[in-house]
């Protein structure tokens, strides 16, 4: 999977930026291959903590917060334009300009 120059090869559990390996844990990985595998799509906090967490909505957890600002801090930081982007009181989305 590619989104700009991110590559995600999920059969080596790999994630790369401008051929750069980024250090992700399995879970910050699983989230960053569901947000690739619906890049350009808005996609829920309810949406993910389902899919990638296997939780139903709690409105008291910030974990899908939490894993996107680690996700970003991995992925955005020192690189540019910014893939993983806030869309305001909806959701997520992955995208590259």
């Amino acid at each position: 999977m590619q989104v700009g120059d991110l590559v995600i090869d999920p059969e080596r559990h790999r994630a790369t930026r401008q051929g750069k390996d980024l250090q992700l844990t399995s879970q910050e990985f699983a989230l960053l291959r569901y947000l690739a595998q619906h890049q350009g799509k808005v996609l829920s906090r309810t949406r993910l903590l389902e899919n990638v967490w296997d939780m139903h909505h709690d409105p008291g957890t910030n974990v899908v917060d939490v894993y996107v600002s680690y996700l970003r801090a991995k992925v955005d930081k020192g690189f540019e334009p910014p893939l993983i982007h806030t869309i305001r009181g909806v959701g997520y989305i992955l995208e590259a300009p």
